[in-house]
């Protein structure tokens, strides 16, 4: 970890002949970072009075505008409790080619909250863990994250209060958290210490820079910026990733798909006998989740023509309106492109006692995005470990997350397909694309079978739906879906 550097001064005339230097390499390097498949986080840290606002000021000064973002998180809003604590940072994100500038950030909180703890209270290990997942997950991206621990004494804060404290114009600055924390700043600076420590990596290194003179912190800032951009600029982007035939990686997955049995029938007469008892059980359910302000996620997958959409609206009818979001996952947009892939999940989550259904899901990264060649192998190997980390998090937030795989023969699809090309009210579910990806029918059993085997855990389960029979699939999704809730809220 770089330290900072020692008390040291810079004559004001040689400080704007060195700003001026660095003012055109940064905006030179904004113009090549436009084109470039990546993003920029640079993370503002450290002991009140170092000066984040200021640094965040001259750069804005320097940088053009047009590229970059400031993001500032202070004390998190209801509706941003109401969501995993990673959900305002991921909405935050900047898109590639672009540079995102963080005066407060996850670390922000965990300082926060060291700041109001007793002493001797440790930094937790588990938001420890989640910072650093966050961080890797976003540098296996591709993502350049710089951090920045701005350093002040305890001598030089307390002349930097004095300073700020004489003049009308920023005595509102010190204010009476600031003073707190000054009157415990030995203790916070060892806990930043071992937080910078645990959370330092190759990838994302922290970086201390002495805060106590404004001009040499704002050259050092702007300097290792340029350092860190032009080394990202000049490595190799990874090849074009290549569709690939699959092998199996974990043949139980496969084995337990296979073992399905397809021909569970339902008659008419049964079906509607048992449907609205189900419906209503599952509306009594939603409203227990809802009163105790736990939210609930449905994730459909399933072959085409499965009948995810069916079961939805069946689904559905026992919710109010105003208590549920169906969000259809089609190809990525050129906005949603210049994510990461989870970006445009973590934006639909739902707030305390709402409902999102999504049909088709996260799990596009390891299902046609590994076959068609849509991401590199890499990408889509470590996605298993990604999207279990990222459920994690919305159990471990108090989510409900109910996952369906709908499962149908090949021939039935076949039947279905026709069916669609023949009825006019369905031929628009129906297209070339569905008829190419049916070709790859054992390609796919294979990567469904990895993803089920892969991304199984107690608390977000797969439940494999028998769906030849539309009328058994619908009552089992009803049935599961009324029982999951209810297991998860104790009933």
């Amino acid at each position: 970890m770089a330290k900072a550097r020692p008390k040291h001064r810079i004559a004001k005339k040689a400080y704007e002949a060195r700003a001026a230097t660095l003012r055109e390499q940064l905006v030179q390097l904004q113009v090549q970072l436009k084109t470039a498949p990546f993003k920029v986080l640079l993370i503002l840290a450290g002991e009140e009075g170092g000066g984040r606002g200021e640094v965040i000021n001259t750069l804005s000064g320097w940088l053009d505008p047009r590229g970059v973002e400031t993001f500032g998180f202070r004390e998190p809003s209801d509706e941003e409790r109401e969501r995993p604590f990673m959900w305002r940072f991921w909405r935050g994100l900047p898109a590639k080619g672009r540079l995102g500038i963080f005066a407060g950030s996850w670390y922000t909180e965990m300082l926060r909250s060291l700041a109001r703890s007793r002493p001797g209270t440790r930094v937790p290990v588990q938001e420890i863990e989640r910072i650093r997942h966050f961080e890797k997950l976003l540098t296996d991206d591709g993502t350049l994250i710089i951090k920045i621990w701005l350093h002040l004494s305890k001598t030089q804060q307390r002349e930097r209060f004095a300073e700020l404290a004489a003049n009308p114009d920023t005595a509102w600055r010190v204010t009476n958290e600031a003073r707190h924390q000054h009157h415990i700043h030995d203790r916070l600076a060892r806990a930043a210490g071992r937080l910078r420590e645990a959370t330092h990596s190759m990838a994302a290194p922290w970086t201390v820079i002495d805060a106590s003179d404004s001009r040499v912190r704002n050259l050092d800032v702007a300097a290792l910026l340029v350092r860190r951009l032009e080394a990202r600029l000049k490595r190799p982007e990874p090849k074009r990733p290549r569709a690939v035939v699959p092998k199996s990686l974990r043949p139980s997955g496969l084995a337990r798909l296979l073992a399905l049995p397809l021909d569970q029938k339902v008659s008419s007469a049964e079906y509607e006998a048992k449907r609205e008892k189900w419906l209503g059980r599952l509306h009594k359910v939603t409203r227990a989740a809802q009163t105790a302000g736990r939210s609930v996620v449905f994730v459909f997958e399933g072959w085409d023509a499965a009948g995810k959409g069916g079961a939805i609206r069946r689904l559905t009818s026992a919710l109010d309106a105003q208590d549920y979001r169906v969000i259809p996952i089609a190809k990525p947009t050129d906005e949603e492109k210049a994510h990461h892939y989870l970006w445009r999940f973590w934006r639909h989550l739902p707030r305390a006692g709402f409902v999102s259904i999504f049909d088709r899901s996260w799990y596009g990264r390891i299902l046609v995005e590994r076959l068609e060649g849509f991401c590199t192998e890499a990408e889509w190997q470590r996605a298993y470990a990604e999207i279990n980390d990222f459920e994690e998090q919305l159990t471990s937030h108090g989510i409900i997350v109910v996952k369906f795989w709908m499962h149908v023969s090949r021939d039935e699809q076949l039947k279905r397909f026709r069916e669609r090309e023949q009825t006019a009210y369905k031929k628009h579910k129906i297209n070339a694309e569905d008829w190419r990806n049916r070709r790859k029918w054992n390609a796919y059993e294979i990567a469904v079978g990895d993803m089920l085997a892969l991304t199984e855990t107690s608390a977000a389960p797969w439940h494999l739906v028998p769906a030849n029979d539309k009328r058994y699939a619908r009552l089992q999704i009803l049935k599961t879906a009324t029982k999951a809730i209810e297991s998860a809220l104790g009933q």
